[in-house]
């Protein structure tokens, strides 16, 4: 898989919004990769996942619980989105992707598509 773009578009205007990068680990085996990406104060229903094509687009919003009447007076996270897009290869089988979302991890599974998995071919004898 390949990185592409990390920024959003928003506004009537199309202006580019800044996107934090996810840190993400990824991992290949025989049957597919699992992607295991740091989205830390994402809550589910703010995770946006999306596949076009060959494009997996990785979304999140950051949910900062801050009490009424009280504004931050010094907040490390000042661009509360993760945005994070990826070029997949034509052997993931992309619509079968797993998603889990764990103590600010994201863990996703896409397997590889049959023909791209190895298997054992069998000798007879002659």
């Amino acid at each position: 898989m390949n990185q592409k773009q990390t920024t959003t578009r928003t506004g009537a205007e199309g202006r580019e919004a800044p996107a934090m990068l996810p840190l993400v680990d990824i991992y290949e085996d025989e049957a597919g990769i699992t992607v295991l990406a740091d989205l830390p104060g994402v809550a589910r229903d703010k995770l946006d996942l999306k596949v076009e094509g060959d494009t997996l687009t990785i979304a999140g919003e950051v949910a900062v619980d801050t009490p009424q009447a009280m504004d931050a007076s010094y907040a490390e996270v000042n661009v509360p989105r993760y945005r994070r897009v990826f070029t997949m290869s034509r052997d993931l089988a992309a619509d079968r992707i797993e998603a889990s979302l764990r103590d600010g991890v994201l863990k996703l599974r896409i397997p590889k598509q049959t023909h791209a998995q190895p298997r054992r071919i069998e000798v007879s004898v002659a």
